[in-house]
C-alpha cells in the first residue's frame, strides 16, 4: 500500500515570489541607474541648441521660399481663373443676345405660315410686290443662317472657356494643397526650434543670439555705405535707394511669407527694397538670383544681392565692408550682419 506523502511546500509562495521578482527588478533598475545606462538624456549645451536651431531655421527658410513660389503660382492661377470667368460671362451675354435674335426670326416665320413661295406668288394680288418681298426674305434667310453660325461659334467659345477654367481651377487647387503642406512644414520646424530654445535660460538664449551686428546701425551708417569708401566705385541711384530702404527697416520683425511694409522674410525684404527704388523683382530667392547680372564676390557694391547656402535659400542686400542687411529668422529682426556668417552661394547686381 502506497505511502501517503504530504506535498512539499515551495519555499516561496505565489505572492512572495512576485514580491521577490519585483524587488529584484527594482534592484536591477537601480543598478542600471548607478551604472549610467538608465540615466535621463543630458541637458543639451547652448552651442548644441544653437546648431540645431540654426539648422531648423535654414530648413524652414528653404520651405518658406518654396511656399512663396507656390503662392505666386496660386495667385497667378486665381487671376487667370477670374479672367476666364469674366470672358465666359461676356460670351454668355453675347450668346443670349444671338439666341434672342434667332428666336425673333423663328417667331416671324411661324406667323407667316411657312407657305410655299410659288403658291404665295399665285395668291398675291401684286406679284411684283411679292417678288420684291421674296428677295427681301431671301436676304433675311441669309442673315438667319449667319446668326445661326454665329450662335454655334459662341457656344464653342463658351465651352472652350469653361474647359480652360476647369484646368485653371484644378491647378489652383493643387497649388493651394501645396501651400498647406509647405505651411505645415514651416510651422513644424519653427515650433521645434522654439521648443529647443525654451530649454535654455534667458542668459543662454541671449548668448546664442550673439554674433554679427545686432542691427543697431544708424541711418548715417547707411549714407556712408551708399556713398562707398574712398576709391570704391559707387552704386547706381536705384541701388542706393534700395540700401536706404533696407536701413530704414532695421529692427522690423521677421515673418515668413511677409513682404512689408512692417515685417519681412529674407526675399520679401529684398523685393520691397527694390520695389521702393522702382525695380520689380521676383518673389523667391531662386528667381531673384537670376534677375540681374552675376558678379564675383570681389566686385560687390552696395545694393548687390548676396545669396547663401547650396540651395540658394537665403538672400541679403550688400551694404559694403563685407556686411549686408537681411531678415534672418523668427528669433532676430531685420539686422546688419557679416556676409561670412553663412555659406556664400553667389551675388547678383540688379541696378
Amino acid at each position: 500500500m502506497a505511502a501517503h506523502r504530504k506535498p512539499r511546500r515551495h519555499l516561496l509562495g505565489g505572492g512572495t515570489a512576485r514580491t521577490a521578482v519585483t524587488v529584484a527588478l527594482a534592484g536591477a533598475a537601480t543598478a542600471a541607474v548607478f551604472d549610467g545606462t538608465g540615466q535621463a538624456a543630458p541637458r543639451p549645451t547652448p552651442a548644441r541648441v544653437r546648431a540645431e536651431v540654426d539648422k531648423l531655421y535654414q530648413e524652414a527658410e528653404a520651405a518658406t521660399e518654396k511656399y512663396n513660389g507656390a503662392k505666386e503660382e496660386a495667385d497667378a492661377a486665381g487671376r487667370r481663373l477670374r479672367t476666364l470667368a469674366d470672358e465666359a460671362a461676356r460670351g454668355q451675354d453675347r450668346l443670349n443676345s444671338a439666341r434672342d435674335a434667332l428666336g425673333s426670326i423663328a417667331a416671324a416665320q411661324y406667323r407667316a405660315g411657312g407657305l410655299d413661295p410659288t403658291v404665295r406668288l399665285m395668291l398675291s394680288a401684286d406679284p411684283r410686290h411679292y417678288l420684291e418681298g421674296a428677295e427681301l426674305a431671301e436676304r433675311a434667310g441669309s442673315r438667319q443662317s449667319a446668326t445661326v453660325a454665329g450662335v454655334r461659334r459662341q457656344v464653342r467659345e463658351i465651352e472652350r472657356l469653361r474647359g480652360d477654367a476647369r484646368v485653371e481651377l484644378a491647378s489652383l487647387k493643387d497649388r493651394q494643397a501645396e501651400l498647406r503642406r509647405r505651411k505645415r512644414t514651416i510651422t513644424g520646424k519653427l515650433d521645434e526650434a522654439r521648443r529647443l530654445l525654451s530649454r535654455l535660460s534667458p542668459e543662454e538664449r541671449a548668448a546664442i543670439g550673439e554674433g554679427g551686428d545686432a542691427g543697431h546701425a544708424s541711418r548715417s551708417d547707411g549714407a556712408r555705405d551708399v556713398l562707398g569708401a574712398p576709391g570704391q566705385a559707387t552704386p547706381g541711384s536705384r541701388a542706393a535707394a534700395a540700401v536706404s530702404y533696407a536701413y530704414a527697416k532695421l529692427g522690423s520683425p521677421y515673418v515668413w511669407g511677409a513682404t512689408g511694409p512692417d515685417a519681412f522674410d529674407c526675399s520679401g525684404l529684398v523685393q520691397a527694397a527694390y520695389r521702393s527704388a522702382g525695380i520689380s523683382l521676383p518673389r523667391t530667392t531662386y528667381a531673384q538670383i537670376g534677375a540681374g547680372r552675376r558678379v564675383p564676390r570681389s566686385e560687390l557694391l552696395p545694393g548687390d544681392l548676396v545669396f547663401f547656402y547650396s540651395g540658394v535659400s537665403h538672400v541679403g542686400i550688400y551694404i559694403g565692408g563685407g556686411r549686408m542687411i537681411h531678415a534672418p529668422n523668427p528669433s532676430a529682426p531685420v539686422r546688419v550682419a557679416p556676409i561670412d556668417q553663412m555659406p556664400f552661394a553667389g551675388a547678383t547686381r540688379v541696378a
